[in-house]
């Protein structure tokens, strides 16, 4: 991907820029945002909601190539956007940013995928045919609290059939914008909560 593809407009409470993604997700003074992977980890890295424009599917993949660069162990990431929304695209990028080679396909009819080649462990699930009552009798905490697996990103498609939002997860929500273009909506939360939607 060449340069001017990983740039891309963020909005920042109201302040608009052309940036790289990746230094977006590496900013520590400009934008009062530590590294993801500093002391406080993810808890630190979105104190407000974050909007960026995805001209292109290219972008999203660079967006997830960057999030898989600079995320630490437990991450809990809740993607939400219609089918077609570019949530798997995401995810691609992810892996790669992880170092991943393995070809990374949406699980919807086997649920999750596990990827353990990377810098750390990816698991990709897709909640998309399932009922919420089914999501709670998966026990998918066991993949975001360190004790049955090793810790890793946990990417989770369709991340509204939870019955509640995990602690430190950065919910990515994906539309596409009037002039055609790809919105990226990203919000953190610091303590689990029931799911609003």
């Amino acid at each position: 991907m060449d340069q001017e593809a990983d740039q891309t407009t963020l909005s920042i409470a109201g302040y608009d820029a052309k940036v790289s993604v990746m230094e977006r997700l590496r900013a520590t003074v400009t934008d009062g945002l530590p590294i993801p992977n500093q002391e406080g980890g993810l808890a630190n890295f979105l104190s407000v909601p974050l909007t960026i424009l995805l001209p292109n599917a290219d972008t999203t993949h660079q967006l997830g190539v960057s999030l898989g660069q600079a995320l630490p162990a437990g991450s809990v990431l809740l993607l939400k956007g219609d089918l077609g929304s570019g949530k798997t695209t995401l995810v691609q990028g992810i892996g790669k940013g992880l170092g991943i080679n393995e070809p990374i396909a949406s699980p919807t009819f086997i649920l999750l995928n596990e990827y353990h080649e990377g810098r750390i462990p990816l698991y990709h699930f897709d909640l998309y045919r399932l009922e919420p009552s089914e999501v709670e009798a998966l026990y998918l905490e066991a993949y975001w609290d360190g004790q049955e697996y090793p810790p890793g990103i946990v990417a989770i498609e369709w991340a509204e059939r939870l019955s509640y939002v995990p602690p430190n997860a950065l919910t990515i929500h994906l539309t596409d914008t009037p002039s055609g273009e790809r919105q990226a909506d990203l919000s953190w939360t610091k303590e689990p909560t029931p799911h609003s939607g």
